[in-house]
């Protein structure tokens, strides 16, 4: 490259602020009063947005520009761009200074985001062939296929399904949002009928029947909450804009669209019941971490639920850390501490010297009193028993509840699903994050050996989880005899917590190789340098389980390998092959949704909502059954229901992906379906590029 000129001119630091926006303005005062230009520069425009006003608040007029280059530039302006450190040219008589500078902290390069990562959740039941499916007007049948058919002389794709004595259903794409895949009884195959005979419009009608019934006890829980003013929380202060700007990553869209979804469910008059789904390492943590402090910006406290002592005592560090500089007292309730803090901690909860307080279930007994709580944060509800699961249906009636999940269990998703719950998903994963690799197979101790020494190679560090405690050092032996030479440790719940909490630290901070350890490490442990997880008898752990563990790893920008080794196929039942198959199938970021749907699959859809639906879920499929019954419940509520009728537009053109332009009938299937859900013109172009980009031109 040649430049056209060279200048040469020097410089000096600026001082670090710490988010302190007072000394900032005061200096920026100074500089403007002795003639210089200053540039505030800003990777993000939703964060420039935020400084503009924060520096407004402070009677500081600042403009936002996309470049150095924007003509009339004023004396002091936003720059939309990434420095590393901001300085001074006193000859230019010019400052700039970068996000770094003001808040102490080291950003994440963005980089472009590619559209893959906008998964859909309701691709999550892709179809196979040979899957049972549910045509809303004809029935349950079996899917075939995709075939191409000549109708009227043009030619065009069908999605082809069978009925009862060789009857043939036909699909167009323009009906495909008709046609949906069974999920019900997982033991007993489903009632197929004759397309002509009445019976299918006999069992809907009865289970439409069923789906008012229960809609109307479904809406009482609805009604209690809508009777029962909660707090209204106030709008956002300059200290909550100010907390938020200094968080030292590039949030995603979907973490920014749960933020505000969250606060503004906060803000209304109602009491706030919201889950929010995603992968672990994806940002649940930050979103609760600003409607925390939201809520001690009211003088309100902060209750957060988690199901073990080390995740409390990670959450404990993590809300320590990001509220460092401001006035809040955030406290841990757990084994961890003594009976004498313990017990001056429930002293200060109640007399409200306490902002925020983590713990275990230690926090739903009796002795538990608050001042003025005001917000209650579950994370990873499916780890508590029915006792404590009971005690938190109790607290949703009058206070503020955040639900956080990465496999949700499968009534609250329902609930969720139908509207009772509120439902937030971050399905985008962190800037850099890669896949973690899943490897299904059977024991074998080479596969063991060479996972170990590869991880180690690259100087990180190991998960070995097998779940007896009672066997835990026989398995850290036949390790040690794989592989002499490794420092290894052991980690579960049944040793005191002072061994336990130090065998973590000095796992954390190098110390040893390999952690065996039991599923204690299961929910929410942030360990950057653990990167291969090797799971002994996986065949035992159910599939939110096994999901969950594989989030374990692979949270930085390094690769993570997760290893699921089970018994011989031989000793494997039926749910415990289909875990498996689901857990290597189902890779992708963001995929917790969809395990959690499929789970739903696996036990039964109906054994959520009792016996007394099992039945009609079995009969129509969950996915007609849910529609049936969020139709009852918007009619219950007096909202209007649009009725549902089948159409086909005929265009007079043949319309259809041809085989010699994407050759295999499976990426035809999932192209039509993502046609289906274009809903403007930019994804219509966005969809239209990465077809070239794939297969060529159109």
């Amino acid at each position: 490259m040649r430049y056209k000129k060279r200048v040469s001119f020097h410089s000096s630091p600026l001082p670090p602020y710490r988010g302190d926006l007072n000394l900032l303005s005061k200096d920026i005062r100074a500089w403007l009063e002795d003639g210089y230009k200053i540039s505030i520069v800003i990777p993000d425009p939703g964060q420039a947005r935020r400084i503009q006003q924060l520096m407004m608040e402070r009677n500081l007029e600042i403009d936002i520009k996309s470049s150095f280059n924007d003509s009339g530039i004023s004396p002091l302006s936003i720059i939309i761009g990434d420095i590393g450190r901001g300085f001074i040219i006193e000859e230019r008589k010019e400052v700039i200074i970068s996000d770094r500078d003001i808040f102490r902290v080291y950003r994440t390069r963005k980089k472009k985001e590619l559209s893959s990562f906008k998964e859909k959740i309701k691709n999550w039941n892709e179809l196979k062939e040979g899957d049972y499916v549910v045509h809303i007007d004809y029935g349950i049948g079996k899917f075939k296929g995709l075939v191409t058919l000549e109708v009227m002389g043009k030619k065009g794709d069908y999605f082809q399904v069978n009925y009862k004595d060789s009857d043939r259903l036909y699909v167009p794409l323009s009906q495909l949002d008709r046609l949906h895949k069974y999920i019900g009884d997982s033991e007993n195959p489903p009632p197929i009928y004759n397309l002509e005979g009445g019976q299918w419009e006999l069992t809907k009608r009865r289970v439409e029947k069923a789906t008012r019934e229960l809609a109307s006890s479904l809406l009482k829980l609805y009604s209690i909450r809508k009777a029962k003013p909660g707090y209204s929380f106030s709008p956002d202060t300059s200290w909550q804009l100010e907390f938020e700007a200094s968080f030292p990553y590039q949030e995603t869209p979907d973490q920014l669209n749960a933020t505000y979804q969250v606060k503004k469910d906060m803000e209304s008059p109602f009491p706030m019941d919201r889950l929010i789904c995603g992968d672990s390492g994806y940002g649940k943590t930050e979103v609760a971490i600003r409607a925390s402090f939201k809520a001690v910006m009211d003088n309100k406290q902060v209750a957060v639920l988690v199901p073990t002592t080390i995740l409390a005592d990670q959450h404990y560090r993590t809300f320590s850390q990001r509220m460092s500089r401001y006035p809040v007292r955030i406290e841990m309730l757990s084994r961890f501490q003594l009976p004498g803090e313990q017990k001056k901690i429930i002293q200060d909860l109640k007399e409200g010297k306490v902002d925020i307080v983590i713990g275990t279930h230690r926090l739903l007994q009796k002795d538990i009193k608050f001042k003025d709580l005001g917000l209650v944060i579950i994370d990873e509800e499916q780890r508590f028993g029915v006792i404590q699961k009971k005690k938190l249906k109790e607290l949703r009636k009058t206070v503020d509840v955040l639900t956080l999940s990465a496999t949700p269990i499968p009534r609250s998703l329902y609930m969720a699903l139908m509207g009772i719950y509120r439902l937030s998903t971050i399905s985008s994963p962190p800037l850099e994050r890669q896949n973690v690799e899943i490897e299904v197979a059977e024991y074998n101790e080479e596969i063991i050996r060479q996972a170990i020494l590869r991880e180690i190679s690259r100087g990180g560090q190991v998960f070995y989880l097998y779940n007896r405690v009672k066997d835990i050092q026989k398995i850290a032996q036949k390790i040690k005899r794989i592989l002499p030479h490794i420092n290894l440790c052991i980690a579960h719940g049944q040793m005191s917590s002072s061994k336990l909490e130090k065998t973590i630290i000095e796992f954390i901070h190098g110390k040893y190789d390999l952690l065996v350890c039991t599923s204690i490490i299961e929910s929410g442990i942030d360990m950057p340098n653990v990167n291969t997880l090797i799971v002994e008898n996986a065949e035992q752990f159910g599939l939110a389980d096994l999901y969950q563990l594989r989030g374990r790893v692979g949270r930085g920008k390094r690769k993570g390998y997760a290893y699921f080794l089970f018994k011989p196929e031989k000793a494997l039942t039926e749910q415990a092959k289909r875990r498996l198959q689901i857990i290597h199938q189902f890779k992708g970021p963001g995929s917790g949704l969809k395990i959690a749907m499929e789970d739903l699959h696996i036990r039964g859809a109906g054994n959520l909502l009792g016996k007394e639906q099992h039945g009609h879920i079995a009969a129509v499929g969950f996915t007609l059954y849910s529609q049936l019954l969020a139709e009852e419940i918007k009619k219950l509520k007096g909202e209007k229901v649009e009725p549902s009728f089948p159409f086909h537009i005929e265009v007079g053109v043949e319309a259809r992906i041809p085989s010699s332009y994407v050759p295999y009938p499976d990426q035809r299937m999932q192209l039509y379906t993502r046609i289906g859900e274009i809903g403007n013109e930019d994804q219509l172009l966005e969809f239209k590029e990465e077809l070239r980009d794939r297969f060529g031109p159109l």
